[in-house]
């Protein structure tokens, strides 16, 4: 029994120390937590610094131990879960307080400002820093610049006790989906993750309402989502861009994009109108103009081709009414631009191909918009898409090029850090082929590991090229002088109309 009072104090005195409390909340939370757990007394018992982690869940493992050693929860890691989050709710200041303490630190510093949400945000274990931890992260230098890839381990394996429990919960459309804004506070159930400790920033952006919260599976910096209050689908149009910069005129250190709104070529939430921005410089951010165009009409906004794996046109200029007019105009003609010698068609029948997927940022007084051409069209050779990785790259990556794949982060999945590891261990031995070969975790690696003369082979390096060359799997016009002249025929095209 001592056990649960010393780690209770321990919680206690880590929501003191990261102003999640303040000495007013301390006997509140105390009962609070006492009720959690069953107890009728209380012993206090002095914590040392030195026992203080940075994030808390070693302290929330320990009780949710003590929980199921009690009976209070059944031991699986959905339950967990659902648990240690109640916790942390009880930790957790109100919406407005966490609203009142952004804005006062906005008034003197919006990037301090941003910063201490995220630290917030990583405090109160929403975002679960422990998991983070797991990410296997490199770059690679290409002729683009240095692409980032990660390992994704975050994603905790599902237990088969929950899956099994999820059949038999009723379906709910409360909250509509994990992005909407009723998810705050939401105590979750076994098909839903609880949001006890969630928090969200609100903005207005063309007089409606917006959020801003982190993702839980921070893939970079400062890793925002920004949604809508409304529950409705993706849509890129004039909006889009109007509201990317008017986000941008508030947290001008924030880059901020969208997936495009097509399946294949589109993000895994098409459900809720949503945007991901962040504090961080993608390698498409850094690359540079190859080749300076000039759009009629808008000769004052700075114009060109990115050096860059996909198709994509930059556009800058201090005038945002100048950036919103241009990027709606060179989106319409895109809607119905076909360029039968690169095998970009607008439509197949009524189904609609063509989209973009525009990514914002700030420099200096100036807005900077990428636009990503994109086409969602497939084919008998390409089933899964004809601009998407194709099928020899599938076993690094099969998976949408969503909007962080497209700034230069190649997102792979978990599997992929033990099949490299195994693959490293074959690669020191003879007959590696052979052997990767009958081997039923790594054979889909076979053909890529046999494409190399021999053994010799720098792993991190090469899923770094098969990165690159998805990503010009996914370019409409390829990096050819065919292409480079197909890409200029669509800019002569928006100038004339």
């Amino acid at each position: 029994m001592a056990e649960i009072h010393g780690t209770l104090n321990r919680l206690i005195k880590y929501g003191l120390e990261n102003e999640l409390i303040v000495d007013y909340d301390e006997i509140w939370v105390r009962n609070e937590l006492m009720d959690l757990f069953h107890l009728t007394e209380w012993k206090e018992m002095p914590i040392s610094a030195c026992m203080m982690p940075k994030y808390p869940q070693s302290i929330l493992d320990t009780l949710c131990d003590y929980a199921v050693e009690q009976g209070i929860i059944e031991d699986t890691a959905g339950n967990r879960e659902l648990f240690d989050t109640k916790i942390m709710g009880k930790l957790t200041p109100s919406p407005s307080q966490v609203i009142d303490r952004f804005r006062e630190t906005s008034e003197f510093s919006k990037e301090v400002a941003t910063r201490k949400f995220y630290e917030f945000s990583q405090k109160t274990n929403y975002i679960r820093m422990d998991r983070i931890a797991k990410n296997v992260y490199w770059q690679v230098p290409t002729e683009y610049g240095d692409l980032e890839i990660t390992i994704n381990l975050s994603k905790p394996e599902k237990d088969p006790r929950d899956i099994e429990r999820q059949k038999n919960i009723p379906s709910s459309s409360y909250p509509k989906c994990l992005l909407c804004y009723e998810n705050v506070g939401y105590a979750g159930m076994g098909n839903h993750p609880a949001r006890q400790n969630h928090r969200v920033l609100p903005f207005v952006l063309e007089e409606e309402k917006w959020y801003l919260q982190y993702s839980p599976y921070v893939y970079y910096n400062e890793h925002a989502i920004v949604f809508s209050r409304e529950h409705r689908p993706m849509k890129i149009s004039r909006d889009s861009f109007a509201r990317i910069t008017a986000f941008l005129e508030q947290i001008p250190h924030y880059f901020l994009g969208s997936n495009a709104d097509l399946p294949i070529v589109g993000g895994s939430i098409l459900s809720h109108d949503h945007y991901q921005g962040g504090n961080h410089e993608f390698p498409m951010a850094k690359a540079e103009i190859e080749e300076e165009v000039v759009f009629k009409g808008f000769e004052k906004v700075k114009a060109g081709i990115v050096k860059w794996p996909m198709s994509v046109l930059r556009i800058s200029s201090p005038n945002r009414e100048a950036i919103i007019n241009l990027s709606d105009k060179i989106l319409k003609i895109w809607r119905e631009y076909s360029d039968e010698n690169c095998g970009i068609y607008a439509y197949t029948g009524e189904e609609p191909h063509n989209t973009i997927t525009p990514i914002g940022r700030r420099r200096g007084e100036a807005f900077e918009m990428d636009l990503v051409l994109r086409n969602n069209r497939r084919s008998e050779a390409h089933p899964l898409g004809i601009f998407h990785p194709h099928e020899v790259y599938h076993n690094i990556k099969k998976e949408n090029i969503g909007l962080i794949e497209v700034m230069g982060l190649a997102v792979l999945p978990g599997r992929l850090k033990e099949e490299l590891e195994i693959i490293r261990e074959y690669l020191q031995e003879e007959k590696y082929l052979e052997k990767i070969k009958m081997d039923e975790r790594v054979q889909k690696h076979y053909a890529w590991i046999a494409s190399f003369p021999n053994s010799e082979i720098d792993l991190e390096k090469e899923v770094g090229r098969v990165f690159e060359h998805v990503l010009e799997d996914a370019g409409v016009y390829k990096r050819t002088e065919e292409g480079r002249r197909g890409l200029l025929r669509f800019v002569e095209a928006v100038n004339e109309n």
